[in-house]
């Protein structure tokens, strides 16, 4: 399988600092955003153990099947809450600091997501959208009740509550999911700084435009910021070149634009 992959974060236009995280491990087709909490010099903290961790213990799913798969998934993301968890409790200035994580891992012909909180990941495919994640959030479970509409949801004063995050207790249970992939497919993950202050259309539209990865990446965030910037935004796209492959082999990257990671 073969794929042009493009990330950055951004500060956003009213935040001071920037406590959100990415990692893009092109050569082993791993993908991670986290978005941190707890204050500057806490939620990047969090956000930054929680890619490096999560990525060092998902190590190569090679030969696995998709039961093992989503067991070191779940083990990566848990052993990353633990250390942050410990972190907690050992300094004082580190107390209520935690992070989203949304993990993407690329595997012939299909693809794997682990995901704790509100960073999500999209799959646009024929011109249509399809958010792949569920947010782990107060509006996500007023949606589900059916007390809330999702249009309410996006406006609503308590849009950034989460209810799940990586380090703010002893365990943490990460939504796993699997799907297929075909040659053309594109694969968006990023925070909420930026699915808060663009819809799925104009996602849909930058997308779908002449460019790449790293176009894409770069206009989402400048219309981000051109609609206030309220958060810190961060956007990882992967464009699906091929998915011709033989059993077992690891995706390769054919192009790839990355920058520093906060």
């Amino acid at each position: 399988m073969h794929f042009t992959c493009a990330a950055r974060t951004d500060v956003g236009i009213v935040r001071s600092g920037n406590e959100d995280n990415y990692l893009m491990l092109a050569d082993r087709g791993v993908f991670i955003v986290a978005d941190g909490m707890g204050g500057h010099a806490a939620g990047e903290v969090a956000s930054e153990m929680a890619v490096r961790i999560t990525s060092n213990e998902i190590g190569s799913l090679r030969g696995l099947s998709d039961a093992e798969a989503s067991e070191r998934m779940r083990t990566a993301i848990r052993t990353a809450n633990d250390a942050i968890f410990e972190r907690t409790l050992s300094e004082h200035d580190k107390r209520g600091m935690g992070t989203t994580a949304t993990a993407l891992v690329l595997m012939p012909r299909r693809y794997m997501i682990g995901q704790v909180g509100d960073s999500r990941a999209y799959l646009l495919r024929g011109g249509r959208l399809l958010q792949l994640t569920k947010d782990h959030s107060y509006v996500q479970e007023q949606v589900d009740a059916g007390l809330l509409t999702p249009d309410q949801a996006r406006v609503h004063p308590y849009s950034n509550v989460i209810t799940r995050c990586v380090g703010a207790s002893g365990d943490v249970v990460p939504d796993i999911y699997f799907g297929t992939l075909e040659q053309g497919d594109i694969l968006l993950i990023a925070s909420d700084g930026l699915t808060g202050m663009l819809e799925d259309e104009h996602l849909i539209r930058i997308l779908s435009s002449e460019g790449g990865p790293q176009h894409w990446v770069d206009r989402m965030i400048t219309e981000a910021n051109r609609r206030g910037g309220l958060d810190n935004i961060t956007a990882i796209v992967v464009r699906i070149d091929s998915v011709d492959s033989h059993t077992g082999e690891q995706p390769t990257v054919a192009a790839a634009a990355a920058a520093p990671t906060s």
